[in-house]
């Protein structure tokens, strides 16, 4: 059954952390972080500093795979991704946007991510956003699975990062279509996030070169939440 989470949070750690297994190398105006999820209940927090206006571009690669920004071989077969961005830092950072290829605003990033066979079909389940003329200040950039989404993107204007997330997991990594037809994905995500002039990108994990196995220390929060009711009228797109 799939159910939704109620939003309740667990106390973050001394130093805090991320469930997740995490690696980043970083270009010009562009970070390209990838990792591995501890669940498909599991989420990715970046925060990015923007010195002036300017814009923010999120590409994931995990699903397809392809070639990242830092020249590294992505390989195809993770989940396919909800990726958005948050205004602030924390609960309370308010809710920019955010897609995934189960909503209705989804933005395909094939190409340049690669696509994936599903029902005798090639499949995109990777994800380009791209956000304009973004006002100077702090963002938090999200990752999680494409159907662990928060209830931020179907409340409207002023829905913030504390209020919790929609599950449609079903507690495993899988893709479907219409038809029914079914991949299982693996944990594994690749993103880049490419800030425009004027801007900071997000702070490359020390060291980069070495995976974090299991709870790895990144980010103040760690994020859990309890299961609740079944809901599935949330969902603005079609089925996996």
């Amino acid at each position: 059954m799939k159910v939704f989470a109620n939003g309740i949070w667990r106390a973050a750690l001394a130093a805090a952390a991320i469930f997740i297994t995490a690696s980043g190398t970083c270009e010009a105006d562009t970070m390209s972080q990838t990792g591995i999820l501890a669940s498909p209940e599991d989420t990715v927090l970046i925060p990015i500093v923007l010195t002036s206006a300017g814009d923010v571009t999120l590409q994931t690669y995990g699903f397809g795979g392809g070639v990242n920004a830092a020249s590294m071989p992505i390989a195809p077969g993770g989940f396919d991704p909800f990726v958005g961005l948050f205004s602030g830092t924390g609960d309370g950072a308010v809710f920019v946007n955010g897609t995934s290829d189960i909503l209705t605003n989804y933005t395909p990033g094939c190409p340049p991510a690669g696509t994936v066979m599903l029902g005798g079909s090639a499949t995109c389940g990777d994800v380009n956003m791209q956000f304009t003329g973004l006002a100077a200040g702090t963002y938090t950039v999200l990752l999680s699975d494409g159907e662990y989404i928060p209830f931020a993107t179907f409340e409207g204007p002023g829905g913030v990062l504390g209020d919790g997330f929609v599950d449609f997991t079903a507690g495993v990594f899988q893709t479907c279509d219409t038809n029914g037809d079914c991949n299982d994905d693996t944990a594994n995500w690749a993103l880049d996030i490419t800030t425009s002039a004027g801007t900071t990108p997000p702070p490359v994990p020390e060291p980069p070169s070495v995976q974090l196995v299991g709870l790895a220390t990144a980010l103040a929060g760690a994020w859990m939440f309890l299961k609740d009711t079944k809901i599935s009228s949330w969902i603005q797109g079609g089925s996996r």
